[in-house]
């Protein structure tokens, strides 16, 4: 039990920018942390609902911005970065070598700045057409996001760079932890009526295939790259899918 409890504060602690209350770590607990990724993405979820209920009190605009950047800014943009590092890597259209290389270049490219802009100008879009939001669905959407993260580093063939090349692999417990969560959520999403931590987990699926594929393995950066389109697919599919 220790292990969990360690994992859920390493989890919080590195993937959140909110303030860890409780701040440790233990080399055990890793993949316990990355298990524990759902419930970090409850804690995202809340507060992306939270912008999203303060939005309506705020001009339209305004309120579409606060709840595009919300699942940015509670991250402390730390799966965006991995977004436009996997952009710039895949879009030069090089070599398998030279992508990795890219991958792992501090530098930003043009093709990372066009795919951010894309990418805010359409999460934008999304909540600015939006009329109502359902809170509890968009919530669960970080959930779902985040279960599938889980799943996939812990199952998926890690790239030789990425730093979970070196972590052992699978585990069962750990493993059927994150299935059991991503299957709540979705679960709970489908009784009240919307399939947004559904089309979340989908584009996760495809995005985190696509990055192995071009990429030669699953990395935090992939991991990051997947995420983010999952939040805009469950948030699209959320707000237009009435």
């Amino acid at each position: 039990m220790s292990d969990w409890i360690y994992g859920f504060f390493m989890a919080w602690g590195m993937f959140l920018a909110i303030p860890c209350p409780k701040k440790i770590w233990s080399e055990s607990a890793r993949r316990r942390m990355l298990a524990c990724l759902p419930l970090v993405g409850l804690i995202a979820g809340g507060v992306w609902a939270l912008c999203a209920w303060l939005g309506g009190f705020l001009p339209r605009p305004i309120g579409a911005l606060l709840c595009a950047a919300a699942p940015w800014l509670v991250t402390g943009f730390l799966h965006l970065d991995g977004f436009m590092d996997v952009c710039d890597a895949v879009m030069s259209r090089r070599d398998m070598e030279t992508r990795q290389r890219i991958l792992k270049d501090s530098h930003c490219g043009a093709f990372a700045v066009i795919c951010m802009v894309l990418l805010a100008l359409g999460q934008w879009s999304v909540f600015l057409s939006a009329e109502g939001i359902a809170l509890w669905p968009l919530a669960l959407v970080p959930v779902a996001s985040r279960a599938c993260a889980a799943l996939a580093v812990l199952t998926l063939r890690p790239m030789t760079t990425s730093q979970y090349s070196a972590m052992e692999r699978g585990g069962a417990p750990v493993v059927f932890a994150a299935l059991i969560l991503a299957a709540a959520c979705i679960t709970a999403a489908l009784v009240w009526g919307s399939f947004a931590p559904l089309a979340a987990a989908a584009v996760y699926a495809l995005a985190a295939w696509y990055g192995v594929k071009q990429l030669g393995g699953m990395s935090g950066d992939v991991s990051g790259f997947a995420l983010t389109l999952a939040e805009l697919g469950g948030a699209a599919a959320l707000v237009l899918w009435r």
